[in-house]
């Protein structure tokens, strides 16, 4: 991990997921897809391709479980932060911010954050690339997934 997050470095991979796991259960349908083309008259071949599929529709259904609990998560964090951070006359337009962009503002520091959600209630700022990308000082998040 390196010392400083920005904008530039955020994403985060997961190595065994994202380079062992998927890959290996996409390889992993093919072989069993192609098996089946060339022995068509082996009825199981297509039981292991549906097999395949269902595998594949697993690891993503667990990623989208995860990453759901974890929007759900820094929403709460977010707006729990906001509350604190915010100066009364912004506190009460919080919830006007969408999620999306509560999870871009994750990444803006205490002092930046008033400023940077009147620049998104005003409409300056709409998509959440937009908004990482004027964070002056970045708030590192290490703990994604």
């Amino acid at each position: 991990m390196p010392r400083e997050q920005s904008y530039a470095n955020h994403k985060r991979y997961l190595p065994l997921y994202h380079f062992i796991v998927v890959p290996l259960f996409i390889v992993h349908f093919f072989a069993m897809l192609v098996y089946a083309i060339r022995y068509p008259g082996v009825k199981m071949n297509w039981w292991q391709v549906i097999v395949a599929v269902a595998l594949l529709l697993f690891v993503w259904a667990a990623r989208v479980m995860v990453l759901t609990v974890q929007t759900r998560v820094i929403r709460l964090e977010e707006r729990l932060l906001l509350q604190r951070v915010l100066p009364e006359d912004l506190r009460g337009r919080a919830d006007e911010l969408r999620t999306s962009q509560l999870i871009a503002l994750r990444f803006c520091p205490d002092e930046e954050l008033p400023e940077m959600c009147r620049a998104v209630l005003a409409g300056e700022l709409r998509e959440p690339d937009e908004i990482k990308r004027r964070v002056k000082t970045w708030r590192p998040d290490w703990l994604r997934a």
